[in-house]
């Protein structure tokens, strides 16, 4: 084995790709980095110019992924590959990758859909597709919610762009909504009286629009009433909960009963408590 002869050979390799090969890693590691400086410095000036969040870090992710493909095909360049080419195999190549992951795309659409129509923008409460949570984050492929437990609940974009999307957080003020059932044998107008006074004895309760409570339905063995009060959308869960605590002692106070259905002998009857 003539070693001389090999040492020759990797000695005019080196000569000759050794330094593109060091050029082209050097491209890459300031291209990355000025590429993650330029996006950041965009940010802030997006920030500074009061565009919506929501944008911001959709255009951040996007301006950094084509920064980034640049720098790689600098790179490449560098080292003397046929970029003319490359792009072409990579057209090619993401038309195919594009086939198999058609639903990764859709997501996508979704996103820029979302991010240009905005039915709703990070850190706003919404209820879609089945679940309920403060938007944390919308990235180009789903959509994070942080649920009133803490957990975290990841949609696919395209799923929220095909369903309804109830924003509870595009308006200041927010119904609560509540039905209270009294027996026939009660007094209407007492249950009335009470529920009316502890909406007025309630500081969260807005003035106007003003509050209503009045009969909802009457049912084989109940009176339905319907109490409705406007709240700030912040105070919606508390007022909520408070309310069916309050009603309930109030009622239990003043003699009132509550209806229950029970079940006997598959005959449905009617039972006071």
């Amino acid at each position: 084995m003539d070693i001389s002869k090999y040492s020759e050979m990797l000695a005019v390799y080196a000569s000759q790709y050794g330094l593109k090969i060091f050029a082209a890693i050097l491209i890459f590691i300031i291209g990355k980095w000025a590429s993650r400086k330029i996006a950041m410095i965009i940010k802030n000036l997006m920030e500074k110019a009061s565009v919506d969040q929501t944008l911001v870090e959709f255009a951040n992710s996007i301006i950094y992924f084509l920064l980034i493909v640049m720098v790689v095909l600098a790179a490449l360049n560098a080292i003397g590959v046929n970029t003319t080419s490359f792009l072409a195999v990579f057209g090619a190549a993401s038309l195919a990758v594009g086939l198999a992951l058609k639903d990764s795309l859709s997501n996508i659409g979704a996103a820029i859909i979302i991010i240009v129509f905005r039915p709703f923008k990070i850190g706003d409460l919404i209820e879609t597709a089945g679940a309920t949570g403060n938007v944390k984050e919308i990235n180009l492929f789903s959509t994070i919610l942080e649920a009133a437990d803490r957990s975290t609940i990841t949609i696919p974009n395209s799923t929220i762009i095909s369903k309804n999307i109830t924003n509870f957080s595009n308006r200041y003020e927010r119904r609560v909504e509540l039905i209270f059932s009294i027996s026939y044998s009660d007094d209407l107008r007492a249950a009335k009286e009470i529920l009316m006074d502890i909406i007025h004895k309630d500081a969260r309760v807005l003035s106007e629009p003003a509050p209503l409570v009045a009969v909802h339905e009457l049912t084989q063995y109940s009176v339905n009433l319907a109490f409705k009060v406007w709240v700030a959308t912040e105070n919606y869960t508390s007022v909520c909960s408070d309310m069916l605590e309050v009603v309930k002692l109030a009622f239990e106070e003043k003699g009132f009963s509550f209806p229950l259905v029970q079940y006997e002998n598959n005959k449905t009857i009617a039972k006071s408590i």
